[in-house]
């Protein structure tokens, strides 16, 4: 497990073993790949980092969690445009469709029915919710998204947070996340099993810290991330298709096939697999047309 910390904290004593180094650059949006270059030089120059035989899949691990959390935000970003645009069409239907409340007491009624509408949670008979734009879940202490090889997680902390005042512990089939000398926010046994050498936590613009968890077994959606929580209703869950371009053909043949089922299933029609068991039975009646099959069944 790696952690990615604060670059330099104000009240952190120097010491002779550790000492800030000053970095200058220009940044050019016109040539991102060349700041970066003078970014890896500076640290290899100035740090052992080079010198580690996991640097590459550390630096690759980097770089996926800050792609999901920009790609995270803008989905954001966008479900709450979409979202303040129906609020604004709900509101003028309202307004043509309907008389104007006579009094204030009406005006309230509307504004909690409108705001009850917003934050009701979509669960099934089950219990369970179906997924936000990241396939995971908004809790109330937390919030995670996930795809079929990772899953970030992201818990909010107070504004000025410390990067050693964290307490994030990733082991293979438990996460304990929480403040020092405090409840731990999240504590408890993973859905299942996680790549510990490949998992990462950072602290984030000191008030939230986002925790990147890859699977072991990375053709499974997980229901939740710690026993306990509420679970995700994973057919809902709708992975994008830019990404399974991304895939090895077997990898993503595995994938259209769960994706394919799980549609199935959702409409009461049979699996994949269902409908190959039912085409062996047609063929093998057709074949034995002597053969009395009106009390077959198919488990």
């Amino acid at each position: 497990m790696a952690i990615l910390s604060d670059f330099e904290e104000e009240d952190t004593p120097k010491t002779s073993s550790s000492t800030a180094k000053q970095f200058n650059a220009v940044f050019d949006p016109s040539n991102p790949l060349g700041f970066l270059e003078v970014v890896f030089e500076f640290v290899a120059k100035e740090s052992d980092l080079f010198k580690s035989n996991t640097l590459i899949n550390d630096v690759n691990a980097v770089v996926r969690m800050v792609k999901n959390k920009v790609e995270t935000e803008e989905k954001i970003r966008k479900e709450t445009k979409i979202a303040q645009v129906e609020k604004v069409e709900r509101k003028i239907n309202y307004a043509e469709a309907s008389t104007p409340p006579k009094n204030e007491e009406e005006v309230k009624e509307v504004a909690m029915e409108e705001k009850e509408t917003e934050t009701k949670v979509e669960t099934d008979e089950k219990g369970r919710r179906a997924p936000n734009k990241g396939n995971g879940l908004d809790l109330d202490k937390y919030s995670w998204v996930q795809s079929l090889q990772e899953v970030t997680v992201s818990v909010p902390v107070p504004n000025g947070t410390k990067s050693r005042f964290i307490v994030c512990e990733i082991k293979k089939n438990h996460l304990k996340v929480g403040l020092k000398g405090q409840t731990p926010i999240i504590d408890g046994d993973l859905y299942e099993s996680v790549k510990v050498d490949d998992c990462f936590w950072s602290l984030e613009d000191q008030k939230s810290v986002s925790i990147l968890l890859t699977k072991h077994n990375q053709m499974e959606w997980w229901k939740y991330v710690v026993k306990g929580e509420p679970e995700v209703d994973t057919q809902k869950v709708e992975p994008e298709n830019s990404k399974l371009s991304d895939l090895d053909p077997e990898t993503r043949s595995t994938v259209e096939k769960m994706m394919f089922d799980q549609r199935q299933k959702q409409m009461g029609l049979p699996t994949s697999d269902e409908m190959q068991k039912q085409d062996i039975l047609k063929k093998f009646m057709a074949e034995h047309p002597e053969m009395d099959f009106s009390r077959a069944k198919i488990n």
